[in-house]
């Protein structure tokens, strides 16, 4: 099959760099690749294989040594910002940082200040309805064209088709889409909480930078953050191996490139444990964990 790969180490995908391979691998770079992703997927279904689109710097935690299916990896970048209609076009892939770093750089627009340094694409940040500091990938969403992987259409999908809660969104709830580009109507400040947080002072110094994929708990209220509960049963920069509770970040769970997602596991459960007997509240998890 057209470019279908083999027995491919996927580690560097997940940014916890567990090590990982998979036993398939695509990747669509252009529209072009598209027309041959039904190929692919008719193969996954033939051969009952599990199908995983991953984005850039996705937040995946892999639980396997070998992924027994088909990894699919989306490339397909470019965007364009017009500064008279302010309308932000961009295809998935591209990373929402680096477009809100350039949309203050060259176009003097900083409605999206506070996605600098959030690391994801824009495509998972619909997916997820990721924010920062209260502000949501929803606010400004205008609309998504998607590839229904079932019948082989494209579909423009609004804001109210998109039915955006709290991290998450109708395409993550029924994952029979791909989202090929998206646009944002940036003319005017739409956010649920306002805040006066310096998000790149506090990225730089009180965030860690390296084999995390940041938040992992889902914060359970406005009034009890993840990382306040388990700073108060005292697992901080607690290790189990070398799997560990960052001493910046309580909800940053930290690999030091030697541990195997197996320790994570049960940091995971004595987290959990522990904030359900002090508080009675359920840590609830937002990394994606994949199983074979």
């Amino acid at each position: 099959m057209q470019n279908l790969q083999q027995n491919i180490e996927i580690t560097d995908l997940s940014n916890f760099k567990t090590k990982a391979f998979t036993k398939y691998y695509f990747e669509i770079n252009n529209r072009q690749d598209l027309s041959n992703l039904r190929e692919v997927i008719d193969f996954s279904k033939q051969n009952n294989l599990k199908v995983l689109f991953v984005w850039w710097w996705t937040n995946l935690l892999f639980a396997f040594d070998i992924f027994e299916g088909i990894i699919i990896k989306n490339n397909l970048s470019w965007w364009n910002y017009n500064l008279e209609s302010k309308i932000l076009e961009s295809y998935s892939s591209e990373r929402i940082s680096n477009i809100a770093e350039n949309l203050e750089k060259d176009y003097w627009q900083d409605l999206w200040h506070r996605f600098i340094w959030l690391p994801w694409s824009i495509g998972w940040a619909v997916f997820w309805n990721a924010w920062c500091f209260w502000l949501e990938t929803e606010n400004n969403f205008l609309e998504a064209e998607v590839l229904d992987l079932e019948t082989w259409e494209t579909e423009i999908f609004d804001k109210q088709k998109m039915d955006f809660s709290y991290r998450n969104s109708f395409i993550k709830n029924f994952q029979k889409y791909f989202i090929i580009s998206v646009k944002f109507d940036l003319s005017q400040k739409i956010e649920k909480y306002s805040s006066e947080v310096d998000n790149i002072y506090f990225r730089e110094h009180k965030q860690p930078k390296w084999n995390t994929c940041w938040s992992f708990f889902k914060n359970p209220s406005k009034e009890f953050s993840a990382w306040y509960l388990i700073e108060q049963v005292w697992l901080k920069w607690y290790k189990i191996w070398w799997a560990f509770f960052s001493e910046l970040h309580a909800n940053f769970l930290m690999n030091d490139w030697t541990w195997t997602y197996k320790d994570l596991f049960n940091l995971i459960d004595l987290a959990k444990l522990k904030v359900k007997e002090k508080f009675n509240i359920d840590l609830e998890i937002e990394v994606i964990i994949v199983k074979n």
